[in-house]
């Protein structure tokens, strides 16, 4: 999966564009992805992540940044030996893309707008 491009509120997958939260797995794209508590990622909204065996997970964190995984969250992934790397969706989006090309097995879980 390539992202070619993101923007508040819109990411471009490969050759489709999106306008609500995504998770993005080797296997395929989860779009309309909705968190239990808005802002907070809670272990409970990890199921695709926990599933698709990622060694990284990228989270994006919103344009602005307001998403927040929860430390119980971070724990959670930790414990299925997935390292999280979390930033600003734009920053997330590079990483993303950067560390698909180093055979990582890759997911990311972004949040679009705020």
């Amino acid at each position: 999966m390539n992202i070619r491009g993101y923007r508040f509120g819109r990411i471009d997958i490969d050759d489709r564009s999106y306008t609500s939260d995504v998770i993005i797995t080797p296997e395929g794209i989860i779009d309309s992805w909705w968190r239990k508590d808005g802002h907070d990622l809670a272990v409970d909204d990890l199921g695709h992540v926990i599933a698709a065996k990622p060694d990284i997970l990228v989270v994006g964190t919103g344009y602005f940044g307001r998403m927040v995984v929860s430390d119980e969250a971070r724990l959670y992934l930790e414990t299925h030996g997935i390292q999280v790397r979390e930033a600003r969706t734009r920053q997330a989006v590079a990483d993303f893309n950067h560390l698909q090309t180093q055979r990582a097995r890759v997911v990311a879980a972004l949040h679009l707008t705020c």
